[in-house]
């Protein structure tokens, strides 16, 4: 039988779960910046080719989200993410090689691709065994809590990871700085080894396609509310220099702010009230926040419109992905993540480049109404996921 303690154990557990995800995307945010760096000033190759290495490991991850979701179903979670993480630290060590001054410049960035081609996978899996080991430790019944502790580790890291990466490229070079990568996720690898492992569920598989099928309406609406995260984190800076504003590095933080203060006050809701009504509300305000930005007169109204932008995006992730933990068996609980993440993933990938060439004709206020406009799109996903649920419920 349950005893009161239990579920703070058990919290307990997943916030050091948390932390290891911290510390796994910590690795991928300073790099970020790091690879292109590198790339272009180091290698001496053209901007096309610091890209390439960049969004590589984000393709990478998009194509194996199916194959971590099986793996965190057929061995647990605890499995996968520690595999994850050996990956992590694996990609790290690769990219590290890339920077010996003997390797030819076209055998070093192929190296390099490799590397960030293996961080793909490891982050993959890391994200994917952790919310189903922690679901396992958590119960299904606060998966929504779970998913706002997860998204909190992985925004958190990328806030710090960027400058961090940068002042240790000055300092360390590029291989002091793929070293640390490949540390600090066997850093979390060891602070999650003793924690007991949530054992797997027994059932028959299904085809990838036939789950994609029950989830893609909440899927979707994820994926439409990302095109506003991706394209005020891409070009609000530059939206501001465009209009002669002051304040223009402030976007992302007015957006972090709101993100992070919504995800502390508001992470139980999913689980209280539902994730679709959450969704709802959530996109409405992210909506209002993109055509506050397209229509801005002057800086502090367009800062107004990346809070409300941070405020809407914070719990859509967490909300609909907890109405996905519901619609399929527990056995099939990581694959359906797997795909479920893999919307988000996409619009994060391919909204820059497609928003960008309609910058470049119209402006930057376009993108902001492309953002809005993805928002209303992803408003009316998340009600009909809500419809759809109400009918099978009754």
């Amino acid at each position: 039988m349950s005893t009161p303690d239990q579920p703070q154990l058990a919290q307990r557990r997943v916030v050091a779960l948390t932390g290891a995800l911290f510390l796994s995307y910590l690795a991928v945010a300073m790099s970020l910046p790091a690879v292109s760096v590198h790339v272009v000033q180091e290698l001496g190759l053209a901007n096309v080719f610091g890209g390439l290495a960049v969004g590589i490991a984000f393709l990478s991850t998009i194509l194996t989200r199916n194959h971590a979701g099986a793996r965190a179903d057929r061995l647990g979670g605890k499995a996968c993410m520690q595999r994850g993480l050996i990956l992590y630290a694996a990609a790290g060590l690769i990219c590290l090689l890339a920077s010996w001054s003997w390797l030819p410049l076209a055998a070093g960035y192929a190296v390099l691709m490799a590397g960030r081609l293996l961080l793909g996978l490891g982050e993959s899996l890391t994200m994917v065994g952790m919310v189903s080991w922690a679901i396992g430790l958590m119960g299904q019944a606060r998966s929504g809590k779970v998913m706002s502790l997860a998204g909190m580790g992985m925004y958190g890291a990328f806030a710090a990871g960027g400058p961090l990466g940068l002042a240790l490229l000055d300092r360390l070079g590029f291989a002091g700085l793929m070293g640390v990568c490949a540390v600090l996720p066997l850093l979390g690898l060891i602070a999650v080894h003793r924690l007991p492992a949530a054992a797997p569920h027994a059932g028959r598989r299904e085809p990838f396609w036939r789950i994609i099928g029950r989830i893609w309406r909440a899927g979707a609406a994820v994926g439409l509310q990302g095109v506003g995260f991706a394209a005020l984190g891409a070009f609000s800076s530059l939206y501001f220099l465009s209009r002669g504003w002051p304040y223009a590095g402030l976007g992302l933080t007015f957006f972090g702010v709101g993100f992070v203060l919504l995800r502390l006050l508001c992470g139980h809701l999913p689980d209280r009230i539902g994730g679709t009504p959450v969704a709802i509300a959530s996109l409405i305000v992210e909506a209002g926040g993109q055509y506050l930005l397209w229509l801005a007169p002057g800086p502090w109204t367009a800062l107004a419109g990346a809070l409300l932008t941070g405020l809407g995006c914070s719990m859509v992730f967490p909300a609909m992905g907890s109405e996905v933990v519901k619609q399929v068996p527990p056995h099939l609980r990581g694959t359906a993540f797997g795909g479920f993440a893999a919307f988000q993933d996409l619009a994060y990938g391919a909204t820059a480049p497609l928003v960008g060439m309609l910058a470049d004709s119209s402006g930057y206020s376009v993108v902001f109404l492309i953002g809005g406009l993805a928002a209303t799109l992803g408003l009316w996903m998340a009600i009909s996921a809500h419809r759809l649920a109400r009918a099978a419920a009754a």
